[in-house]
């Protein structure tokens, strides 16, 4: 098992694992609406399924949102 902090949440996975990987371990609502960060660095959506994460890799999972009045 590899430790990564996945949305300010430590997490244990098993490598080796990508980020749609990931993506679908966490269960992510709309994944063709979230963008990715990887040690603070956006990940291209071409580069999902082949991109691995590496121990102690911190990633956050970004929703933008559009509003207004």
């Amino acid at each position: 098992m590899a430790k990564i902090v996945v949305n300010g949440e430590n997490q244990d996975v098993q490598l080796p694992l990508t980020v749609a990987g990931l993506i679908k371990l966490n269960n992510v609502l709309q994944p063709e609406m979230v963008s990715v960060q990887v040690n603070e660095e956006f990940v291209d959506r071409a580069e999902f399924d082949t991109l691995q994460l590496k121990e102690n890799d911190s990633v956050d999972f970004l929703y933008f949102m559009g509003g207004g009045c």
